[in-house]
């Protein structure tokens, strides 16, 4: 995976987050809060740099593909060329799908710890703990993707 240490450390305190009591959870719920949206917003920059690095031809055959709802930012290129390789749009077409399912894992686990706050549940709580990094190793695995994308065009 990326290897970064505000992911890391999310994830380690979710790993032991699945095995806490509810007088726990109560106590360190904003904690792991924090430690979520520190990973979250870790792996937005990094998604977004990586996604500058790309050529202005696979960014326009990203952006050229059909909105998925994943909150997904257009990329915008000042270069748009007059044609894009049928390689490139299919490319694209698999790193906005990777992205996609990241975005669906993350809110499924935030869908998951909104239920358990609101149920006071510890079992939902566990189970948006490993939903949680889940999500950061799906969203790990699409910006490796966006990577390798770099090379290309």
């Amino acid at each position: 995976m990326l290897g970064m240490p505000e992911v890391e450390e999310a994830k380690a305190i979710m790993t032991g987050a699945v095995n806490w009591s509810v007088m726990r959870w109560l106590a360190e719920k904003k904690k792991v809060r924090k430690a979520a949206d520190i990973a979250n917003n870790a792996l937005d920059v990094i998604d977004k740099e990586v996604k500058a690095s790309w050529s202005d031809e696979l960014k326009a055959a990203y952006d050229d593909l059909p909105p998925t709802g994943a909150g997904i930012e257009p990329l915008l290129t000042n270069k748009r060329p007059a044609t894009i390789d049928p390689k490139i749009k299919l490319l694209a077409k698999s790193l906005k799908e990777a992205d996609a399912e990241a975005y669906r894992a993350h809110m499924e686990a935030e869908d998951t710890f909104e239920r358990a706050e609101k149920r006071l549940s510890t079992s939902l709580a566990r189970e948006g703990s490993r939903k949680a990094i889940i999500s950061w190793e799906v969203r790990e695995q699409a910006i490796l993707k966006s990577k390798s994308a770099i090379r290309v065009g």
